[in-house]
């Protein structure tokens, strides 16, 4: 109890620091804000009295001292949001489980986002941060947020336009799955299946030899299609009961979510909007809410462990 007591108290100093710095920058950030205003408005009056000139020169001087403050203080916002991260977010996960860990500046290499078969598409174009790991029992998982890209270029007559589409933004989750299995199995959404024609050449695996799966279970049939080079394998593990497991995993999603089974891994990935884990600069870090949200998608992360039975070694292996 009294170490509970101090961890809290310890984290509440965290945060009164810390929040003297978050004030430090949205100040300064407000008033680089207002300077950029003043120098459009002084714009706008050169225009509108027709004396260009002053207006140009008049508007210099407050974007001039606005870079200079945005670029002084952008250093110090940088340490404040990697800090917020290691220690605040970093002490929280502590209390929904003691091995959870996370590494802002890493996350799923793009090696293992591409091999995880999960997307048609090679990324052009890839971000990945705030990767966090833990155990649940037997099983290791992890899980970090991913926005992956391609491009596509077109000729105009002022040149070649670059327009750049989305494969994934959200979160994708990695478990041991307890077996080496001996060929891959992929679970997708069934309107992604639907659209892989157009962009086929840029396939990265190729479905090869890979058959459509037909399961028993009519419901996870009209949501997923599923394809593997080895239709026993791929129903010895879409058993009646973890298709059962899939499902209401999926109905707690905002969008259908995307499922792999390669080598020893589960993978899933969560098509996500929202930015988690990131230091507020214009709201208050001692709002009794601050990490509500955060902290629900780490728990729900981490049931996932549960909800498919991941911890039942069915073939044995430790």
């Amino acid at each position: 109890m009294d170490s509970e007591i101090n961890s809290k108290a310890n984290l509440q100093d965290i945060l009164n620091s810390l929040e003297v710095d978050r004030k430090k920058i949205a100040e300064t950030y407000q008033t680089c804000y207002i300077l950029i205003g003043l120098a459009v408005l002084i714009l706008a009056i050169g225009l509108i009295i027709r004396f260009v000139p002053l207006g140009i020169i008049g508007c210099l001087v407050p974007i001039i001292i606005a870079i200079v403050m945005y670029f002084r203080i952008e250093d110090d916002a940088i340490k404040y949001k990697l800090t917020y991260k290691m220690n605040v977010v970093g002490a929280a996960l502590k209390d929904i489980n003691d091995t959870l860990t996370i590494t802002p500046q890493s996350g799923l290499p793009e090696y293992e986002f591409i091999s995880s078969e999960l997307f048609t598409t090679r990324p052009d174009r890839y971000k990945t941060q705030d990767l966090i790991s833990g155990i649940v029992d037997k099983t290791s998982f992890w899980f970090a947020e991913v926005h992956a890209e391609y491009k596509t270029e077109t000729r105009t007559k002022n040149g070649t336009k670059t327009t750049w589409h989305t494969i994934f933004k959200g979160i994708v989750f990695v478990a041991d799955f307890n077996k080496n299995f001996n060929v891959s199995t992929v679970v997708r959404p069934k309107g992604i299946a639907d659209a892989i024609g157009s962009w086929f050449s840029k396939n990265v695996f190729s479905f090869g030899n890979s058959e459509l799966v037909q399961l028993e279970n009519t419901v996870f049939d009209e949501i997923f299609v599923t394809y593997s080079k080895n239709q026993i394998e791929a129903r010895y593990i879409l058993t009646p009961a973890m298709m059962e497991r899939i499902l209401d995993l999926n109905n707690k999603c905002d969008e259908t979510i995307s499922i792999s089974f390669i080598h020893s891994k589960m993978y899933i990935a969560f098509p996500l909007s929202h930015n988690y884990f990131e230091a507020p600069i214009h709201s208050s870090l001692l709002a009794s809410d601050l990490l509500t949200d955060d902290l629900s998608i780490v728990q729900f992360m981490q049931d996932i462990v549960h909800e498919l039975d991941l911890n039942t070694r069915i073939w044995g292996k430790e």
